[in-house]
């Protein structure tokens, strides 16, 4: 069991995790490229900036690809070209994940040294994610002790001050103020009903003007609403603690943060120097905030900030074009994940996989498809005719000609129209002479390629493989051995309710028949090769016959079931010395985006 979910873990979770930090690092170098366009305009353009390429960690493109997507309206299969620029952008936007969509029932195993591999990453993971909320809540308990002790303000220069500026901000809700007798310096502490520490020892060391400025800092801090967005980065930074670019970013958004405020306060008409000054006495006096969720005064680069606020340059506001260029940028952001999901959800994707391929694709010189007159009971028939390529079938559902093309189980399919599975359908289709060979060439490969073909034009099939987490069954060998009897060449398969005998099959056929009457996905981990030969008989529950009554392989007039017998799970272990082990796991299923029947025929 967990050597299954470290193989579902390694195969679908690390592509993932790839594909969404390669993702986010795009956006961030689009955003630093952006914020070398604003560097004469004012920070809280390029604070913006690295926000957004900060909060797409939080928010993977795969989302928005699902959402465009589910936006892309059916309609009949088209020829291949668009859907190849589909599967182009798909492929560069998750290039740690295989290109080829291939169907397949099974996830490739890893190897042996990754289950090994696996549970060391994950517990890393997680002790550095502890770690570092660990780190934060001790910092946390030191403002909480600041506040706990503090006494609310109610009354005194600080608070008129603060009252004043409050108007001149624009802030509707007055802040409430606490003197702390702590030596961290002024900051705003909470998100929705921020308050303003204020160590009172400093105040007898500002002038009137000093506390202003520091005062109008924490103001602009509260109408930028600082906290939020810095508690949404912490989080960033909990999460990806492993990855050096969230860190970078957290440093760029505070030292954009604190210019941002300067020239705030500045542009107010406050004084360039005795602003510089009461920042100084601030650090003289007190401490720095320990977290980057309390907004402060002295943050970033004390050095560089006090050359910007003593630096009288004129800061160009955004004109049309630069709001032009970030309006387009963040349309852009959002709008080409979302053509991505229809461009890749487009139907046709039946016709690509076989214009995908190195053969050509057959071409049937005549196809008659009517309606089925067979009875209730009746089993399906195909026969493919080598001689002058002909394709005959009596009594078969869409759903048998999907399984049959794409060699998918049943449980395996999703999707499609209401009668995919019950309208019956007798055809004869005929391929003509010049693409026979590519036919005979199909048939030794096993890719059904000339029915994808047939179901493209007849029925309009436009289908795309996706990987999904399913509950499964892994067939595996029990701990005394197998109990099968291996034989030269393929035989045949009897199949009846409750009873499956061989004269020589391979493990595929047996691992297809249970998946049909488990109605889940059966997974061969048996590791058994060649064919063999064995009578396995069991009693079948009434879900399984409903299932094998449905997939047109139930014979009444043949059926014995023993009421008294076993179970299948017990019948695999006890006749063939096979166990089904249940769990959770990564495979790809085939979705149908759209299907119609023939003209006039439904």
């Amino acid at each position: 069991m967990t050597h299954n979910f470290l193989s579902s873990l390694w195969n679908s979770g690390v592509p993932s995790v790839a594909n969404h930090l390669w993702q986010s690092t795009l956006v961030a170098v689009a955003a630093g490229l952006l914020t070398l366009a604003f560097h004469k305009h004012r920070a809280r353009a390029r604070y913006w900036l690295w926000l957004a390429a900060s909060l797409k960690f939080l928010v993977p493109f795969s989302m928005l690809v699902t959402f465009g997507r589910s936006m892309a309206w059916p309609r009949a299969a088209t020829p291949a070209a668009p859907t190849r620029w589909g599967y182009a952008i798909e492929d560069i936007t998750q290039p740690f994940t295989p290109s080829a969509l291939q169907v397949v029932p099974h996830v490739a195993p890893i190897s042996a040294h990754w289950p090994h591999v696996a549970p060391v990453l994950l517990a890393l993971w997680s002790f550095g994610f502890l770690g570092v909320l660990f780190l934060w809540m001790i910092r946390w308990r030191r403002i909480s002790v600041a506040i706990n002790s503090a006494e609310p303000a109610a009354e005194g220069r600080e608070v008129r001050a603060l009252r004043r500026i409050e108007v001149i901000g624009g802030i509707r809700y007055p802040i409430s103020l606490f003197l702390s007798r702590t030596s961290l310096e002024p900051g705003i502490f909470g998100i929705a009903r921020p308050v303003l520490i204020w160590p009172e020892g400093i105040s007898r060391h500002l002038e009137d003007a000093h506390l202003e400025a520091i005062l109008a800092h924490e103001v602009w801090h509260v109408r930028r609403r600082d906290n939020l967005s810095a508690l949404l980065h912490m989080l960033v930074e909990a999460v990806f603690w492993f990855y050096p670019l969230v860190w970078w970013l957290g440093a760029r958004l505070v030292a954009e943060r604190e210019r941002a405020c300067d020239e705030e306060v500045l542009e107010l008409g406050g004084d360039r120097q005795v602003y510089a000054e009461s920042i100084l006495k601030v650090c003289e006096f007190c401490l720095g905030s320990p977290l980057p969720c309390v907004s402060g005064v002295t943050g970033a680069d004390l050095k560089k900030r006090m050359v910007h606020i003593m630096n009288d340059r004129i800061l160009h506001k955004l004109g049309f074009a630069r709001k032009l260029l970030l309006t387009s940028a963040a349309t852009l952001a959002i709008a080409i994940p979302v053509t991505i999901g229809i461009l890749t959800a487009t139907p046709g994707r039946a016709q690509s996989q076989t214009a995908n391929s190195s053969l050509p694709a057959p071409v049937y010189s005549s196809v008659s498809i009517k309606l089925s007159e067979s009875v209730a009971g009746q089993p399906q028939k195909m026969m493919v005719n080598l001689k002058d390529g002909s394709f005959t079938a009596r009594g078969i559902t869409l759903q048998g000609l999907i399984q049959l093309a794409y060699r998918i189980q049943d449980s395996l399919l999703t999707g499609g129209p209401d009668w995919l599975a019950t309208a019956k359908f007798d055809i004869d289709a005929k391929l003509g002479p010049s693409v026979a060979p590519a036919m005979h060439k199909q048939l030794a490969e096993n890719n059904g390629g000339d029915l994808k073909v047939l179901l493209a034009d007849q029925f309009k099939l436009a289908v795309h493989s996706e990987t999904r987490i399913v509950p499964v069954y892994d067939l595996v060998v029990d701990s005394g051995g197998p109990k099968l009897q291996q034989i030269d060449g393929i035989h045949f398969l009897h199949m009846e309710p409750g009873e499956l005998t061989s004269q020589g099959t391979p493990i595929d056929l047996l691992v297809a028949q249970l998946s049909l009457r488990l109605g889940r996905p059966v997974i061969d981990k048996t590791g058994l090769k060649g064919n063999y030969a064995f009578d396995l008989r069991w009693t079948p529950d009434s879900s399984e016959l409903e299932r094998l009554k449905r997939g047109n392989e139930e014979h009444p007039a043949h059926s014995a079931v023993d009421p008294n017998g076993p179970s299948l799970f017990t019948a695999l272990q006890q006749q063939l010395g096979l166990n089904l082990e249940p769990h959770e796991e990564s495979v790809q299923v085939l979705v149908i985006d759209h299907a119609e029947s023939p003209t006039g025929i439904l």
